[in-house]
């Protein structure tokens, strides 16, 4: 389990109507095992579970049936929640507090001290590209610039673990772009990352596994390059050879002494995968 960012054995939620009688099965024995240091995806269309899915990781919601451990805690172990930081898919903050006064309220929220909560501040604010407007009041804010202060202020308290929900939302490219970098920073710094996202290529392009729910059931959970792997057909990318040496197959490009940098299998698109197992879970 030390060895485990995240992980969950069986966990089942189901809703209950006013009568106490079973509604809706929001998740289904659901067994994840998410590693100290990646960047785990979290995929599914609208109801297929995944907010459920973090509202039980972050205690918000009891399991029906089932258990779940982060960073070797119990999820609903209060020891483990100064170690999480959480950007839901709407932030709702103080739109009355500026930039610095709002990451200063939830940097107290953790018992930060001063000086260090003030340095910070200043480096979130920098990194999150809000600098020039630390000043400005929240309800001056796009929507995307108040998704950049969110993202500050999920991590704050330096977390172990983020879990992102669509931290990208309502940004233009560039942004969208630095966000991304932000959070592979995060996994140099050793931290684990769970994002969930409808963005399917941003998923595709920093995660290194993902996990596709459908109606509360997990549908496929891998490394991502070896989901889209298409095993039936073989690439070769070959350097030092002319147009017609490239038609040949590789015993003759050896011949010709001809420099085989690699064989793969060519790989689709995250969106192409995610739609297939969809369908064919209905």
């Amino acid at each position: 389990m030390d060895n485990s960012a995240v992980r969950t054995e069986g966990l089942t939620k189901v809703y209950k109507d006013f009568w106490r009688r079973k509604s809706v099965s929001a998740l289904t024995s659901l067994n994840l095992n998410i590693e100290r240091g990646e960047i785990f995806g979290l995929l599914g269309p609208n109801g297929s579970g995944k907010t459920t899915t973090v509202k039980l990781l972050l205690g918000i919601l009891f399991p029906t049936s089932g258990k779940s451990w982060l960073l070797g805690y119990s999820s609903v172990d209060l020891k483990v929640k100064s170690k999480i930081g959480f950007l839901p898919e709407e932030s709702y903050l103080y739109k009355f507090l500026n930039a610095e006064e709002i990451l200063d309220f939830y940097g107290k929220l953790f018992d930060i001290p001063k000086t260090e909560r003030k340095s910070r501040i200043d480096k979130l604010i920098h990194d999150v590209g809000l600098n020039p407007y630390r000043k400005r009041p929240l309800n001056q804010y796009s929507k995307g610039m108040l998704r950049r202060i969110g993202l500050a202020q999920a991590i704050i308290n330096n977390p172990d673990l983020v879990i992102l929900d669509e931290p990208t939302s309502g940004l233009d490219p560039i942004a969208s772009r630095e966000i991304k970098d932000l959070i592979q920073d995060f996994k140099r710094q050793g931290k684990t990352v769970i994002l969930c996202s409808h963005l399917l290529a941003d998923v595709q392009n920093i995660c290194d596994r993902i996990a596709i729910l459908n109606k509360g059931v997990l549908q496929v959970m891998g490394n991502v390059r070896e989901l889209l792997s298409q095993k039936d057909i073989i690439e070769f990318v070959v350097k030092n050879l002319s147009d017609n040496d490239i038609q040949a197959v590789e015993t003759f490009i050896k011949s010709r002494s001809g420099n085989v940098l690699s064989i793969n299998h060519p790989v689709s698109t995250l969106e192409e995968l995610f739609l297939t197992i969809i369908q064919q879970s209905k």
